[in-house]
């Protein structure tokens, strides 16, 4: 029996901008991303989906979903 993994995500920044404030975790710098992500199933494309994200520069801590 062989399991075969067909599905896959894709993520891809499209820019950033850094923001006022520090991390509540490091202290470190927080940008915000604008990200595209792509569901894709055996290599064709299902979904696109654009959002932007807060990130830390320092730890990498996701701060919040925008």
């Amino acid at each position: 029996m062989c399991l075969v993994f067909v599905c896959d995500e894709d993520r891809e920044v499209l820019g950033a901008q850094q923001m006022p404030g520090a991390c509540p975790v490091c202290g470190g710098v927080v940008t915000n991303l604008h990200v595209r992500s792509s569901w894709r199933f055996c290599f064709i494309p299902l979904c696109f989906r654009s959002y932007g994200d807060l990130a830390c520069n320092r730890c990498g801590t996701r701060l919040k979903q925008i």
